[in-house]
């Protein structure tokens, strides 16, 4: 088994999981914080900040996972699904067309449960199957 396959889609996993608590704990935050005496008009840029974190950790998770998985419709799934998050969350930044915001939830879930099937289903059992994907 291969160690850095394993560790990077138990990490990617990881790193949706807190993506997708990041994402979902974001509204009951600021309401909450809007009802309270000290009133917050917005987010703080560190708060904001978080989406960019959770992209760059999650590309360098899936690009690993892709370099190693066993199965050849993992690799696009992956990159798929990490595209999609990308052009969600810059398009919740930008706001070039009105999404609903299940869609960040979605797209983090979606990368959640492929770590999850690539790490269970997905393992190289030599490291011969590996190097015939790249």
């Amino acid at each position: 088994m291969n160690s850095s396959h394993l560790n990077s889609d138990t990490f990617g996993a990881f790193a949706s999981i807190l993506c997708l608590i990041h994402c979902i704990t974001t509204p009951f935050i600021f309401v909450a914080q809007s009802c309270s005496a000290i009133c917050c008009s917005s987010a703080p840029g560190w708060w904001g900040a978080l989406d960019y974190f959770f992209l760059v950790v999650s590309f360098f998770a899936v690009y690993h996972s892709a370099k190693t998985t066993s199965k050849k419709m993992m690799k696009p799934a992956l990159w798929f699904s990490w595209c999609a998050l990308l052009i969600v969350i810059l398009n919740d930044k930008i706001k070039l067309i009105e999404a609903p915001i299940y869609l960040l939830y979605i797209t983090s879930l979606l990368m959640v449960l492929l770590h999850l099937y690539n790490l269970k289903f997905c393992q190289c059992k030599t490291n011969q199957c590996c190097i015939h994907n790249e």
